[in-house]
């Protein structure tokens, strides 16, 4: 099917201009505020991202304190329960500011909200939040957010997914040097554990020279790092009438003259291609780090958790990825307790991380999300049980990760400086392969590149001192 890439934010310019003039009168303070708190994924990030490029077109400023606040927005994810507990948790503790400031506007997008029992849930409990909107709706958001400061009533949009890829609207950027790239939308996996198809829709691909041209103004603006997202970004292209692969686009990013590094994610391992291994092993601008979530080590879990691989195609990949790309760090994703996980299902997932020897994992506990086929499947194993397996994955990882970092020790690394750890006041940089580095050094250094050679490796962090290479 194909998708449509529509350039129509223009339709939006009426409802900017509306809503600026009206906070210049609503807002309770020098100049209107707004807090945007964003939970979940580097999409999710992206998302809120583009709802600040909005709201500054609109006048707003941006406070991180709810009390301060003129338009407050819980940016939401829907993949595991705490995250839904949480946000439900925070939206009510609004509940005595909106009574003290009645003009204030609450408001609530993201993934939670299309889900519908999630959507009625907020709609009967917190009268107070005005406006409620998923993801397929954000290029609607200054029609939305005059139409609830106007029209004297809640504005509720979700499950409008058009198919559509919508172009020209506005970013805000929370970081100077690194930056969000998102290259397509949505999921056809259907992993049976997985929400995400539902709550925001079917693959649809960005234009193949719209991508590349937010690239090159990244780069020209002096962005170091730009990370290309997608639910899953090897299966871009499809949908789009002129077809390029995921290999085609960022060897044509990689092509992009200046000093910058590419990252991306997330990678399924189905839709891996070893020329896309090839392209990273031959780059100039591509980190060396593949995170490439295989979730169970089980072929018989693999099958129900609907992940269209086996263990052995995995296998095949990542050790093509090893044999091709020098030095290469691997990451991955492994969710325990997977409803029917047996002892033996387990103990091939722990072979599986012994095997590949992961740089880092992301670990976790299986979390039920409802609509999902996952939900309805039987489930023996206990609380306790899985949080036993937990504890034996964390602690073989660990391992696994201090001798990789001890292996790195003397050795020479060039990192991108992103902060300072203020608590030991040293810097913190980050490695092609996604390991962090602390270094003593000047704040000059934060958004550059710089060499650190490695004096001490911990269990996830490397120590080290900023050397002339």
């Amino acid at each position: 099917m194909i998708r449509k890439i529509v350039n129509d934010y223009n339709e939006q310019a009426e409802y900017i201009a509306l809503a600026k003039e009206i906070m210049q009168i609503r807002k309770r303070g020098d100049v209107p505020l707004a807090c945007i708190r964003t939970y979940g994924c580097q999409q999710n990030v992206a998302d809120g991202e583009k709802i600040k490029g909005m709201l500054s077109e609109m006048g707003f400023e941006f406070t991180d304190k709810t009390e301060e606040a003129d338009f407050i927005l819980f940016n939401t994810c829907a993949v595991r329960e705490h995250a839904e507990d949480r946000i439900f948790g925070n939206v009510g503790a609004l509940k005595a500011l909106k009574k003290r400031h009645p003009t204030v506007l609450i408001a609530l997008c993201g993934c939670m909200m299309e889900q519908e029992h999630i959507a009625n849930r907020i709609y009967k409990s917190f009268p107070f939040v005005g406006l409620v909107f998923g993801t397929h709706a954000i290029h609607k958001f200054p029609d939305m957010f005059y139409k609830s400061i106007t029209g004297g009533r809640r504005v509720f949009e979700r499950g409008n997914d058009d198919l559509c890829v919508h172009e020209g609207i506005p970013v805000k950027r929370d970081g100077s040097f690194k930056a969000w790239l998102s290259i397509m939308y949505g999921c056809d996996n259907f992993c049976s554990y997985c929400i995400v198809p539902y709550t925001r829709g079917r693959e649809r691909s960005r234009n193949f020279e719209d991508i590349l041209s937010e690239a090159r103004s990244l780069v020209e603006n002096g962005y170091k790092e730009i990370t290309l997202l997608g639910q899953n970004v090897n299966s871009y292209g499809k949908g789009l009438e002129e077809k390029h692969t995921f290999a085609e686009l960022i060897k044509a990013i990689d092509d992009i003259e200046g000093d910058f590094l590419i990252r991306f994610m997330t990678s399924h391992p189905k839709d891996c291609s070893k020329e896309l291994i090839d392209v990273i092993a031959n780059s100039k601008h591509i980190s060396k780090h593949l995170h490439l979530p295989f979730q169970s080590g089980s072929d018989r879990l693999l099958k129900q958790m609907n992940r269209h691989y086996d263990r052995a195609k995995y296998l095949d990949i990542v050790n093509y990825a090893k044999e091709k790309i020098k030095d290469v760090s691997l990451t991955s994703d492994i969710i325990v307790g997977f409803p029917g996980e047996t002892e033996e299902d387990f103990e091939q997932t722990l072979s599986l991380v012994e095997e590949v020897g992961f740089t880092s994992l992301f670990t976790f506990i299986y979390s039920r999300r409802k609509g999902t086929p996952a939900a309805e499947m039987p489930d023996p194993t206990t609380d306790e049980q899985k949080g036993e397996r937990f504890s034996r994955l964390l602690k073989l990882q660990e391992r696994i990760a201090a001798e990789r970092c001890a292996s790195m020790v003397n050795s020479t690394e060039r990192v991108l400086v992103e902060s300072l750890n203020e608590k030991n006041g040293m810097l913190s940089a980050r490695t092609s392969g996604n390991i962090i580095v602390e270094a003593p050094g000047d704040e000059s250094l934060i958004g550059t590149f710089a060499n650190v050679k490695i004096t001490k490796a911990r269990n996830w962090i490397l120590q080290g001192e900023f050397v002339n290479k």
